[in-house]
């Protein structure tokens, strides 16, 4: 299947984001700040907002925290899902002070008439619901009945949450079935996708720290990107959120599906390298996250790599001895000094922006 065309889905609107049909894969992530403190989560939203993060999610513990979303609110615009487990209270104070969507799975909450009113708020409001199945946290009958997790364990406890919320006239639903196995993982997507059209939110479960989580991460959600599958995702890593949300569009970008950004080309570097490649590219990372353009810059290691096998890059360097080739579009603009290489390639960058 070809990547760029997504499998269609239901459309439902969480704070003004798009999510299912024909809208962009949203990127999002979650706050790793204690929500009670207001000032520290909202100084972590914004960052996450210049990183790029479209929705962001929050861990709502109790009451005080549940308090604490009103004055979150009224610092930022970016859409806010209350992240909620068993207590339907926590979900309807969540609510009053404007959130814009809700983590809470039905089947969890008690009795139905906590459900009628947590969707009669839900309703009106036009807040929907993301069920978030994972393999850790099965009901203990649907684990009896498959022995362990499974993809089809997985999927049966999903309809069941699911059920709940239809049965009551309520299909603003989007869906996560995570497991930290990547294989659950996406055989638990495709066996849902045959069944289902309501919007996915995709991730790999506790993936882990930065390093294993990538790799876990970009394996999963590649696979079921690539396969149309997805309409919003999270990178689950144990390190920064801002991490989370440069990783996710990494992976979007690499099958076409976004553009934000400048993409990085650089080679392993071999024998043949005579600069000091690794940090130059550390430090033009930094510098290249401040500019938000679809454009294409390689950093090789020597002129054999760049600009030949570097020649579709937008713009670039090519180390030599102690200096380096300038190029664009797959030509030589100039020679600079080792020393100069980054600013000279920001200048030329920039100079055009500038145009």
């Amino acid at each position: 299947m070809n990547c760029k065309h997504k499998r269609e889905t239901k459309k439902i609107i969480l704070g003004g984001v798009k999510i299912g049909g024909d809208a962009l894969v949203s990127v999002q992530s979650m706050t790793k700040t204690d929500t009670r403190d207001a000032a520290l989560t909202v100084a972590q939203i914004k960052s996450l907002e210049q990183a790029g993060c479209e929705i962001v999610r929050l861990a709502v513990l109790d009451e005080d925290a549940a308090e604490s979303l009103g004055r979150i609110r009224k610092e930022t615009e970016m859409p806010i899902i209350a992240d909620i487990h068993f207590d339907w209270r926590l979900a309807l104070k969540s609510i009053d002070n404007g959130i814009d969507g809700l983590r809470i799975n039905p089947g969890n909450i008690g009795a139905q008439w906590k459900v009628r009113e947590l969707v009669s708020a839900c309703t009106d409001r036009g807040i929907p619901v993301r069920i978030g199945v994972n393999a850790g946290s099965l009901q203990k009958d649907i684990l009896k009945k498959y022995g362990h997790p499974c993809p089809e364990a997985i999927v049966e406890s999903a309809e069941r949450h699911i059920s709940i919320l239809e049965e009551m006239g309520f299909d603003m639903i989007k869906v996560s079935l995570k497991a930290s196995n990547v294989t659950m993982t996406v055989d638990s997507y495709r066996l849902f996708s045959e069944r289902y059209d309501y919007p996915l939110h995709i991730g790999i479960s506790e993936a882990g720290p930065s390093f294993a989580g990538i790799i876990k991460s970009s394996v999963g959600l590649g696979i079921l990107l690539n396969e149309g599958i997805g309409d919003t995702m999270r990178v689950s890593l144990t390190a920064e959120p801002e991490e989370e949300v440069r990783v996710a569009y990494e992976i979007l970008k690499s099958l076409g599906l976004r553009e934000k950004g400048v993409n990085i080309v650089s080679c392993p570097t071999c024998g043949r390298c005579r600069v000091n490649l690794r940090g130059i590219i550390s430090e033009a990372e930094e510098r290249l996250r401040a500019i938000d353009e679809n454009i294409t810059v390689a950093l090789m290691g020597c002129e054999v790599n760049g600009p030949g096998e570097a020649k579709e890059a937008d713009y670039g360097v090519a180390g030599g001895k102690g200096e380096g080739l300038l190029f664009k579009k797959g030509k030589v603009v100039k020679k600079v000094r080792e020393s100069d290489m980054l600013d000279s390639l920001f200048d030329m960058i920039l100079e055009d922006s500038a145009q």
